[in-house]
């Protein structure tokens, strides 16, 4: 009996615990959504009324659009980009015979640990030394804000991939193989299939991991490139809208579904390998 109680007891203090520190970690962004409705151009509560003024010029506003257009864009190439990057990177390092594999892993991860901060200085730096010396000039073009987003976002789908291949049975491509398989058709019929849900994962982590950047976005991009997350960095700089608290809640809204996404992948990937969900 005391057994059972006390192991109750402790259950239901982690639980309560859990839910301080989440409600601690998302307590800001529950305060700014219900400022989103405000209708007044001040942030204070209680709110004298309710409104839906700030979303309609987020969504009507010429200079937000351009903005929606540009992280959406550069989302899409990111995603594209760091998907086939980290998946071909995670395919190498499932090998277990590869030599350097845990070196190869650090580096790949290191923009995953580094500040983001200091990758965006050395990004700057080395798009300068590119230009000076082959003239190509990335500082203040979208391509160069692609590769750099790039950088950022591979990891999240290494990670994704690799833990999806940890239970991936690789008798089943070779003896795709020794059918007379092609290595492109073993990949395409029998390994992605079967990873395909770590791969959504990982697009979806790309996705918003370039979505929402800020830092590398200030440093790299130019005048034309202005991104949503730096539409609300410099409205907060110049001038204080409420629009912006509009954006914080579609941006939140919008990356809890892609999260939920990717959780729901998570699941299907765990299934299909037969591990029981946590």
């Amino acid at each position: 009996m005391t057994t059972t109680f006390t192991e109750q007891f402790f259950k239901y203090t982690a639980w309560i615990w859990t839910a301080l520190v989440l409600l601690f970690l998302i307590a800001p962004i529950l305060a700014v959504i219900p400022l989103s409705f405000n209708s007044e151009p001040y942030f204070s509560y209680p709110m004298p009324g309710l409104s839906l003024k700030w979303y309609a010029d987020f969504f009507g506003s010429e200079r937000w659009q351009d903005a929606i257009k540009t992280s959406v864009a550069l989302a899409a190439c990111v995603t594209v980009l760091a998907t086939i990057l980290g998946t071909l990177a995670a395919l190498g390092l499932a090998r277990t015979n590869l030599p350097g594999r845990s070196f190869i892993l650090s580096i790949i991860l290191l923009p995953m640990i580094v500040p983001v901060i200091i990758t965006a200085v050395a990004t700057y730096i080395f798009y300068a030394f590119v230009g000076g010396g082959i003239g190509v000039n990335l500082i203040g073009s979208f391509p160069g804000l692609v590769f750099a987003h790039t950088l950022l976002a591979t990891p999240f789908v290494v990670i994704a991939v690799t833990s999806t291949l940890a239970g991936f049975d690789w008798n089943l491509a070779r003896a795709a193989q020794s059918l007379g398989a092609t290595p492109v058709t073993v990949f395409r019929k029998v390994i992605l299939p079967l990873i395909l849900p770590g791969v959504i994962s990982g697009a979806l982590f790309a996705w918003v991991t370039s979505f929402d950047e800020v830092v590398v976005a200030l440093f790299i991009s130019g005048p034309n490139q202005r991104t949503l997350p730096k539409q609300m960095f410099s409205g907060i700089r110049e001038q204080i809208s409420p629009t912006i608290t509009a954006a914080a809640t579609v941006l939140v809204i919008f990356s809890t579904l892609l999260l939920v996404g990717a959780e729901l992948m998570r699941r299907r990937s765990e299934r299909l390998r037969g591990v029981t969900p946590a």
